[in-house]
């Protein structure tokens, strides 16, 4: 137990700090652009969910491949310099968009003339950073899998307070404005990392830096176990965009603000099972490695309750307290703002009592080295689900069904997951 809090309890920080990069963001844009400011950060977020899903199924897929090759005696001499290889293929093609392309990638995302022409300097400003952005899910996830979470957290939290600080030194003392956020934001994970070199350099540190040239099958092989935290990310991306189009045929640039609120607090939240679930992942693969079954099953059960207290916690916080969390980030006291805002917390956040059971038994699946059901079960909980349930509950109820859209999707991807998890443990059995 002791051993699964430290871990957990560091990761969640860690995933925590990861987070308020945007709400940092958020926070500076709402009070030096108003609404406008919080509706082009929210079109831009899909971007930051195609960088987090590709960092973190290179960053975590590598080292949950790691772990158990490590456990059980095998080579694992250039996994960590290859995953910081494919890391920088990975992020080309976002460095040519943002340096040559900004206006028709906002166009994309659904900005209109005027929030591309506020919104060009952020995504020109961010998207070459991307390269830093992904490989600070590598740097991290190697240190948490070689014994070391506190490492991780540490700078988790000290790019955060980076970011914060600079955010408001960038914007208002040097008017830089929405570039200055950016910046604050894209210099972060640098800021992180560069922490995470002081466990590589130290006497701690097992991880090989053996070069090898780099092999697709090699990737492929890592990739595997990275696809459902892959399709959890990007799950993010396509749920704020299709949550954006609606919204913005509904109640225009006002509602995609107001989402901007509801969007920012929920990625809190999610941080925080994200969190649960990677700091419980090298224990779940160490114990699968060594086929050490007792154990696994108790890492499990530990993370199931951890799961259930954190919903519990999180419904009712954010339901009482939501005006606080509206008030944040609506410098402006626009009542059509808070007036979505509210409705849509008050709805939203009942999906958090399935969120973290479903983000948890995803992550089981890939520690377990059983990418089959963890792709599946991502694929059906991030795409269709959210896809189905958004467009047929916003045809039917406005704005009210778009907001229910989330817990609907969760609630109904918790009964998929339960399902290949019961095959699963059926299939052990009767190899057993």
């Amino acid at each position: 137990m002791k051993r699964f809090i430290h871990y957990v309890s560091h990761s969640v920080a860690a995933m925590i700090g990861i987070s308020v990069y945007i709400l940092a963001d958020t926070f500076f844009i709402a009070s030096y652009s108003g609404s406008d400011g919080l509706a082009v950060l929210n079109l831009a977020l899909p971007l930051y969910g195609m960088m987090n899903a590709l960092g973190s199924m290179l960053g975590i897929g590598s080292a949950t491949r790691y772990s158990i090759r490590k456990a059980r005696g095998k080579d694992v001499n250039s996994f960590f310099l290859q995953a910081l290889f494919w890391n920088a293929v990975f992020s080309i093609p976002f460095l040519i968009g943002g340096l040559f392309f900004p206006r028709q990638i906002l166009q994309l995302l659904g900005a209109d003339r005027e929030l591309q022409d506020l919104g060009i300097p952020y995504v020109r400003t961010i998207l070459p950073f991307a390269f830093f952005y992904m490989a600070n899910y590598t740097t991290g996830a190697y240190v948490r899998n070689d014994n070391n979470p506190s490492n991780a957290m540490i700078g988790s939290v000290i790019a955060s307070l980076f970011n914060i600080v600079f955010d408001y030194i960038f914007m208002f003392p040097m008017n830089m404005g929405m570039a200055g956020a950016a910046l604050a934001t894209g210099l972060s994970p640098i800021v992180g990392s560069a922490y995470c070199l002081l466990h590589y350099c130290s006497k701690k540190n097992t991880i090989p830096f053996g070069w090898q040239t780099p092999r697709f099958k090699h990737l492929c092989a890592c990739c595997q176990l990275g696809l459902s935290n892959f399709v959890g990310e990007i799950a993010n991306a396509v749920t704020i965009t299709t949550f954006n189009m609606l919204i913005l045929k509904i109640s225009g640039n006002i509602g995609v603000a107001s989402y901007g609120v509801v969007a920012n607090v929920s990625a809190v939240c999610n941080a925080i099972f994200n969190g649960l679930a990677q700091g419980v992942q090298p224990l779940m693969s160490h114990s699968y490695g060594k086929k050490d079954n007792k154990a696994l099953k108790k890492y499990l059960q530990y993370g199931i309750v951890t799961a259930l207290l954190f919903s519990l916690t999180i419904v009712f916080t954010v339901n009482f307290k939501s005006d606080f969390f509206i008030s944040l980030f609506n410098s402006e006291n626009n009542a059509g703002l808070h007036k979505y805002a509210a409705e849509g917390i008050h709805l939203y956040f009942w999906a958090f009592f399935f969120v973290g059971i479903n983000t948890l038994l995803v992550s089981y699946f890939s520690a377990t080295n059983n990418p089959k059901p963890a792709f599946l079960t991502s694929l059906i909980r991030g795409t269709f689900a959210i896809v189905f349930f958004a467009l047929v509950l916003s045809s039917i109820w406005q704005m009210t069904g778009v907001w229910l859209a989330f817990p609907c999707s969760e609630a109904f991807s918790l009964l998929v997951i339960l399902y290949y998890y019961k095959k699963e443990q059926n299939e052990a059995k009767e190899r057993a």
